[in-house]
């Protein structure tokens, strides 16, 4: 997925989850940040962000703050990148095939899921979250509680039972990762939930991304550790394992 404008600019503070203050061309302008999320390891003064300029002279904010860089680490927090990136994923029949029916935001049961595919004799159900929060290459999610993420992955686990394909997706909103972990210290729920789904035979899903300025696109897969043990971490194929037999 690309940007087609941005420009750099100086991290200086977060008034709300909605709004930044930056310097840029020696300027301080409020922006708008397209994350509610905390990012507080991101988003530090000083720090070199990323802003994407909508050219439009109507809006409260002409630009949105998408990515910033960690040290050398540049990381897209743009919540809507992951899905984006991941359904041009689906498209190029990376990950699930050759798809013949996509619908995004799709409602089964008491969940609305981010995509249902089918491809082939496949019938799927795939919810995304995207990852911003890592450590010495290890990297974690959520960075705040989530209710709505642990009914997410229940409900995957539900579709499971009615003999759908349910993937819960993490795409890594960065690259050089090489493992993925739920964030037991901060939602133990989750992190338990997310195990069970899989024991229920939801697919977990780990997808690091190429991010630069003005793009961000999925590039490689990454082993996954969930918390109902200290196990070694999952293998992991480029994307993810053909479906199982009958």
């Amino acid at each position: 997925m690309r940007y087609a404008w941005t420009k750099e600019a100086e991290f200086v503070s977060r008034p709300n989850r909605f709004v930044a203050e930056v310097i840029l061309d020696g300027v301080r302008e409020k922006v708008h940040v397209k994350n509610t999320g905390r990012c507080r390891e991101i988003l530090v003064p000083g720090t070199r962000v990323v802003l994407s300029d909508s050219r439009n002279p109507g809006r409260k904010y002409r630009y949105d703050l998408i990515a910033a860089w960690k040290g050398d680490l540049l990381i897209n927090i743009d919540s809507q990148a992951p899905n984006r990136a991941f359904h041009e994923h689906i498209l190029r029949g990376e990950v699930f095939g050759p798809p013949s029916v996509v619908h995004p935001e799709c409602t089964h049961g008491d969940s609305r899921f981010d995509f249902y595919v089918e491809s082939g004799d496949r019938r799927i159900f795939a919810e995304v979250k995207g990852v911003t929060l890592e450590h010495d290459g290890v990297c974690r999610f959520p960075d705040a509680p989530t209710e709505r993420g642990l009914k997410h992955v229940r409900g995957l686990a539900e579709c499971v039972t009615e003999g759908y394909e349910a993937y819960a997706v993490f795409v890594v909103q960065m690259g050089r990762m090489t493992l993925f972990e739920p964030n037991a210290d901060t939602d133990p729920d989750f992190a338990r939930g997310l195990a069970e789904a899989e024991d229920a035979g939801v697919r977990v899903l780990c997808l690091g991304c190429d991010v630069e300025p003005d793009s961000m696109d999925i590039s490689y897969g990454i082993p996954h550790r969930l918390t109902r043990s200290r196990r070694s971490p999952s293998s992991c194929s480029r994307w993810c394992p053909a479906p199982a037999g009958p």
